[in-house]
């Protein structure tokens, strides 16, 4: 078979020329790029290939930014708690933050601008009762109340970008200088912005993309006094914040925020926070002016014969893929990092763009290239899981980033990166654009809905966290399966109702958070459409604590819906009859052992006609419940693995009541699956395993035959007799 090129990107470096030669040979590399920390030397930008090239909008000046000390990015943040034993309390606000990355911000009048809550009642407490000590960045309070908490929300300046400190620290980088970031919504930032970037594109000829890395704010990373990350949002807007901003958005929404609006008790609008009203304002006002400002700069770079790609992570607040504005940006492409299946369908099902890129894990960096480790491991778990997303929406290109010079120590690596371009080169040519067979759509519901597509339960971009991977495994299954996924917000429901299409609504969290829905479940109006929905023939999905708010008697507000309910310990007086396990079903027929991760306890069963189907001595951890025409599921958890991807789709398809439904394009052996591309007349069998798998593979009609797959492997087949 002819070895296929293109599609795939290379960073390289200085004095690497042959090294580059040779990999853009193996590799297939159509494209080269620098990445932050490496530059590309001129006898490189004359090789074969697409130049990119990594641009920073507001940081990388620090001659402009010293210059302008009052336009440097600023943030609000919170003190500590300090409690007072008497009535005069001394808080020092910035104990536990980095005093590199942080300095308060003494320009603006902080009588104006900052804001001190008596955290045991409330209260804001009247400026007239505190002062500042510049000096010690300490701030007196008089006439506090003994015995009674209290928080400091200070307006800062943000000196050194978080990225490049994490850049800097990881690869230790000594001396070299902390890159301040500006404000793009300052006047001589704004104009240094745009003349700079025209003197740029004339100084950079040979460069055929600019990489914009990203545009004006980051997400929201603050570091500890040690250097360590202290708090971490990987869509906080809290780096967009400045007075210029504040008096801005109070001009055009008629009111003005408190700081509270932003620091919210110290959680800063994390994405698990069910959003206020005040902070879904602030987003919308932040990324009408970022759209706005973007698309003044890909024109220049389109005008310059350039295309314009943007990076999705570092300064990317504003300029969400999912959003209402992002189609006005123009943008040529996205790029960003992808760890697994979920983070790449975030790429790829991205709208408005010309073409998707991902660039895999691991990083080239030597916290994973060092003596004694093996990079394979992880690139090989990392690209099984990409490819089951990408069987099902393909990324247009592929890449990575770092220091090609230590990749190239590794030859073990070199070799398996040769062996994931040619497989990628492969799934591409053949689906690109083929839509593939879905036996059904289902609706993720949750606070965020469209906006955080394939984002939901994330913290920090790619991380795994224990609170988490028990509904992060939701959209990781559902990444790689034949199903249809689209995302509703609770709003959505309750001003437009369910669309016509969806089969099985999922609502999956903690209780109060975001993502399980917290107080919305009070709003009549929400629980009457989904219990109308669902006794109409709807299915629904419950995992962890869905519908959860102590409102009524009831804890999971569609306890009836589900046939379970939690125990507070209010009911304890009230007996629970229903506790029989069903001895088989549809549901669990493939499933020998449950995994249902941290899981939740007393669960208990509120409706005889609930069918438990998995309990323990904590409670029930599968049930399911018929509701008039319809079906319920209720999960404890789902962490992703195979075993748990193949009880999902059954879950799923029996609260579709599409059972029979299930065995087309199926495949028996868990670790594998099949993905049918009809309009091409063609199937894939794909073994997800790094072992040898058998498995009877089931076609649209049911037909089945049996295929044997070697680790790893990919089987296309034509499909035969119209099938």
């Amino acid at each position: 078979m002819k070895k296929l090129s293109g599609r795939v990107t290379l960073p390289s470096e200085e004095n690497f020329l042959n090294e580059t030669k040779e990999l853009l040979s193996r590799w297939g590399a159509d494209a080269l790029r620098d990445s932050d920390g490496t530059k590309l030397d001129k006898e490189i930008k004359q090789l074969n290939a697409k130049i990119y090239t990594t641009y920073f909008v507001a940081r990388s000046h620090n001659e402009f930014a010293e210059q302008h000390p009052e336009e440097i990015q600023q943030l609000y943040l919170m003190s500590q708690y300090h409690m007072a034993t008497g009535t005069k309390l001394e808080v020092t606000f910035m104990k536990g933050y980095f005093d590199e990355q942080i300095e308060p911000d003494y320009v603006h009048d902080p009588k104006k601008w900052w804001e001190v809550i008596d955290r045991t009642t409330g209260e804001v407490v009247n400026p007239d009762s505190w002062e500042v000590n510049q000096a010690e960045n300490q701030l007196v309070i008089h006439q506090a109340q003994p015995w009674h908490e209290y928080t400091v929300s200070f307006l800062a300046y943000m000196k050194w970008d978080p990225t490049q400190m994490y850049n800097h620290m990881t690869n230790d980088w000594g001396d070299k200088p902390h890159e301040i970031p500006f404000d793009a919504r300052q006047p001589y930032s704004n104009q240094f912005i745009k003349d700079y970037l025209v003197k740029w594109l004339k100084e950079n000829p040979d460069t055929d993309v600019v990489r914009f890395t990203t545009f004006f704010y980051h997400f929201t990373l603050i570091f500890n006094h040690l250097g360590k990350e202290k708090f971490v949002d990987w869509f906080g807007y809290g780096a967009s914040v400045s007075v210029a901003a504040l008096q801005a958005f109070e001009k055009e929404k008629g009111y003005s925020l408190r700081p509270e609006d932003i620091v919210d008790q110290g959680y800063y609008n994390t994405t698990f926070r069910v959003p206020s009203t005040a902070y879904l304002d602030y987003i919308d006002f932040i990324q009408q002016f970022v759209a706005q400002e973007v698309k003044e700069l890909v024109e220049m770079v389109h005008d310059s014969g350039k295309e314009a790609m943007m990076f999705l992570g570092d300064n990317w607040i504003g300029t969400e893929p999912y959003g209402n504005y992002f189609k006005d940006t123009d943008m040529d492409a996205v790029v960003g990092s992808v760890g697994d299946g979920t983070t790449l369908r975030i790429i790829s099902d991205i709208p408005h763009v010309a073409y998707t890129e991902g660039r895999l894990l691991p990083y080239f960096f030597p916290d994973t290239f060092y003596e004694g480790n093996d990079p394979v491991i992880e690139a090989n778990e990392i690209w099984l899981s990409a490819r089951r997303a990408m069987m099902r929406k393909p990324l247009d290109r592929i890449g990575y980033g770092g220091y090609l010079s230590l990749a190239y120590k590794f030859p073990a690596f070199v070799d398996y990166v040769e062996h994931i371009t040619e497989e990628f080169r492969e799934i591409y040519d053949k689906i690109k654009g083929v839509k593939p067979y879905t036996g059904i759509k289902v609706a993720i519901l949750n606070a965020w809905g469209q906006l955080r597509s394939w984002q939901a339960h994330t913290v920090a971009h790619g991380k795994w966290y224990k609170q988490t991977y028990s509904y992060y495994g939701i959209l990781e299954a559902l990444s790689g399966s034949n199903a249809e996924v689209t995302f509703l917000s609770f709003d959505d429901v309750i001003h437009h109702g369910i669309p016509d299409d969806i089969d099985v609504i999922i609502n999956a969290g903690d209780a109060g958070t975001a993502f399980s829905g917290g107080e919305i479940w009070k709003e009549s109006v929400l629980t009457e459409k989904l219990r109308e929905w669902i006794y109409h023939g709807g299915g629904f999905i419950g995992i962890g604590e869905p519908s959860a708010y102590h409102h009524e008697g009831r804890y999971f507000q569609l306890a009836n819906v589900l046939g379970v309910d939690k125990e507070l310990g209010f009911s304890l007086s009230t007996n629970k009859y229903f506790t029989d396990t069903a001895d088989s079903h549809f549901i669990t027929d493939d499933t020998k052992v449950f995994h249902f991760g941290e899981g939740i306890k007393n669960i208990y069963a509120s409706e005889q006609q609930t069918t438990i189907l998995g309990q323990n001595d904590d409670g029930i951890y599968l049930a399911s419940s018929p509701f008039g025409s319809g079906r319920s599921v209720y999960m404890a958890g789902l962490p992703y693995s195979h075993e748990n991807t193949r009880l999902f789709m059954r879950a799923l398809f029996f609260a579709a009541h599409k059972e029979r439904e299930l065995k087309k394009w199926y495949a028996s052996n868990i670790h594998c699956e099949v993905h049918a591309y009809l309009e091409i007349n063609m199937y894939a069998v794909v073994n997800n395993s790094t072992e040898t798998q058998t498995t009877n593979v089931y076609v649209g009609t049911g037909i089945e035959h049996v295929v044997t797959l070697g680790p790893s492997e990919i089987i296309w087949e034509v499909c035969k007799d119209g099938r």
